[in-house]
């Protein structure tokens, strides 16, 4: 048995050997990123269960675990998100409202619960921000509006 001589050019071996240097630098890169992600869905998955408990406790509705994990993540998403400048009030003031648009748009009295669990969710997700929130929660006109 013999082998054969080799007829491909220094400059073609070359390209296949950065090439497969690049797809083992890239895949390198992603398992690094998976293990790190994997770390921020167990955190996420702890802050989630704690939230669902304290809903439940409160006698809210409790949303699936994987939702809470998509949409607030560790660090509680757009509702950690400086909630207490002028946008974060302005939407929140926006959704306690009769519902209807333009001119017709009016504040109304919502009932205390409505609240809640947004309180929940920076007490568990962002605390810091807690007592400016709770501050601009008690200075809003509430009642025990509706029924259970």
């Amino acid at each position: 048995m013999s082998t054969p001589s080799e007829t491909e050019p220094r400059r073609e071996r070359t390209w296949i050997y950065i090439t497969a240097c690049v797809i083992l630098a890239v895949l390198l890169l992603v398992s690094l990123l998976t293990f790190s992600s994997h770390r921020q869905t167990n955190e996420a998955n702890q802050k989630a269960d704690q939230l669902i408990a304290a809903l439940a406790a409160a006698g809210a509705r409790t949303p699936d675990r994987d939702q809470i994990v998509r949409v607030l993540g560790t660090d509680g998403g757009a509702t950690c998100e400086n909630p207490n400048d002028a946008l974060g009030r302005a939407v929140l003031f926006t959704q306690l409202a009769n519902g209807a648009a333009g001119p017709g748009a009016r504040p109304v009295i919502v009932d205390s619960k409505v609240l809640k669990g947004q309180l929940l969710i920076i007490q568990i997700y962002c605390p810091n921000e807690l007592n400016d929130f709770k501050q601009l929660v008690e200075d809003l006109k509430t009642d025990d509006v509706a029924s259970d």
